[in-house]
């Protein structure tokens, strides 16, 4: 237990300064040569500062309140700690998946409704930033794809407004399509965040069983289906597109693993949804680390490559249709780096975000979560190429490249959640005997996030 208590200190220490440290005055600290500022927002006046700055490292504002979903989300993260673990043990396989979604669904509903109807859920995706602010003014949707990529920059009469600019028209798209069915408004677009983004606690259970064991993904599901990654998994866009990139990584693991009769066609739906992907998030791209790990805990090369091959093929085929349509990515990659710069990235100093976006993630997963990482460094199961090993490890080497990038400062605990929800899936590795402690120390804490923090998603 000593490495998972050194790292659960580190970690806890670690976000009680990216707390404290942006309230600190160290103006008066006297080292010329140094550049000691910590603020985790320059340029900015006192207002400012409280609406993008003041409860960094998490994006949102100091508010400490409960509502409709505080008596039926502490009713789920009781029921968790004290049942979960043995309800995961015992009930019949093929119904562990669908019983994580929907926990996990009724979890992340739960601490939506804590903020209210409206502004903890209907209202969310209506904001002014947001995508539906959007969607009534694509009226041709070939002509708003040929053209997406020259409205990306800002300061044009017909700029994307911010989230829509940001991501590749996947995004916009989605919202579009379910305008167009009748499913239109805030509401019917959080249901679908909601539902996708809860749906990764089934595609953890099923991507663990694949790279492990059927123990060790029992093992796992409690964890996923009450993660603190629930707290913006609903309600944000982001949520559906990790859904959809867990699932792409799920079917790869069992497409890889051979626990299937089709693995090629579960490998092909690998690629068609990390293919979607990109096209939904341009750092997205960077599931491409997590699905090598799964790929290199394949038992052979050939596996490996016969594997490859149609996820390869499917995810090009996603790339060719919306080439064929007018929107080239890497055109609209270049261009959302320049539009990031032309925000409020500009006022938003590595100096802080650089070290302090890993405090988010820690608040996203949880202590708990922390704790099965440090058992993820293991040399003699990575020496083996032990799958679950391998994934953890290739989501933060993700994390780690995102932060690098330096396109990633800020509101990471939601945007990094593709590659955050598999850090979950570590705390199976944990002794079990310890796991309902670190269950409630994961469940304590998003409940005390979700109360004391009105976040912006």
């Amino acid at each position: 237990m000593r490495k998972e208590a050194g790292a659960v200190s580190a970690a806890a220490i670690l976000v009680a300064a990216a707390f404290v440290v942006p309230h600190v005055d160290i103006s008066q600290v006297d080292f010329p040569h140094l550049d000691l500022s910590m603020t985790p927002l320059i340029n900015a006046s006192p207002e400012r500062f409280r609406t993008f700055a003041g409860t960094a490292p998490i994006f949102g504002w100091w508010n400490a309140h409960v509502g409709p979903g505080t008596v039926p989300a502490v009713m789920i993260a009781v029921a968790a700690v004290l049942w979960g673990p043995a309800l995961a043990q015992r009930l019949p396989w093929r119904w562990l998946p669908w019983m994580s979604w929907a926990v996990s669904c009724t979890w992340a509903f739960s601490l939506a409704m804590v903020d209210g109807w409206q502004r903890g859920f209907a209202g969310r995706l209506t904001a002014r930033h947001e995508y539906l602010r959007q969607v009534s003014g694509v009226t041709d949707i070939p002509e708003a794809l040929r053209t997406f990529s020259s409205r990306i920059l800002d300061y044009q009469p017909d700029s994307w407004i911010t989230h829509v600019s940001g991501h590749p028209p996947g995004a916009l798209l989605t919202f579009v399509w379910l305008d167009r069915i009748g499913l239109s408004g805030g509401a019917w677009a959080g249901l679908l965040c909601l539902l996708a983004g809860s749906s990764i606690a089934a595609a953890i259970v099923v991507a663990v069983r694949a790279l492990a064991d059927e123990g060790t993904a029992r093992l796992a599901a409690p964890f996923a289906a009450v993660a603190p990654t629930a707290i913006w998994i609903a309600v944000s866009a982001d949520g559906y597109f990790a859904g959809v990139a867990a699932w792409g990584i799920a079917l790869l693991a069992v497409a890889i693993s051979r626990t299937t009769g089709q693995p090629m066609l579960a490998a092909a739906g690998a690629g068609l949804l990390l293919g979607w992907g990109i096209f939904l998030n341009y750092g997205l791209a960077l599931m491409a680390l997590p699905a090598l790990a799964v790929l290199l805990s394949a038992n052979s090369w050939r596996t490996a490559l016969t594997t490859l091959a149609p996820a390869l093929l499917a995810a090009l085929g996603v790339g060719l249709v919306f080439l064929a349509a007018g929107f080239w990515w890497f055109d609209g990659y270049l261009l959302v780096q320049e539009r990031y710069w032309q925000g409020i990235a500009n006022d938003r100093p590595f100096q802080y975000w650089g070290w302090a976006n890993f405090a988010s993630v820690v608040c996203a997963i949880g202590l708990g979560s922390v704790a099965g990482i440090a058992r993820a460094f293991d040399l003699a199961a990575i020496r083996r190429r032990s799958g679950l090993h391998l994934l953890v490890l290739g989501a933060l080497l993700a994390i780690l490249v995102a932060d690098l990038s330096r396109l990633s400062k800020a509101e990471t605990e939601r945007i990094w959640l593709p590659f955050t929800v598999w850090l979950v899936a570590a705390a199976a590795l944990l002794p079990r005997q310890s796991h309902r402690w670190w269950l409630a120390l994961n469940v304590t804490g998003a409940l005390a996030i979700n109360h004391l923090i009105l976040t912006n998603w």
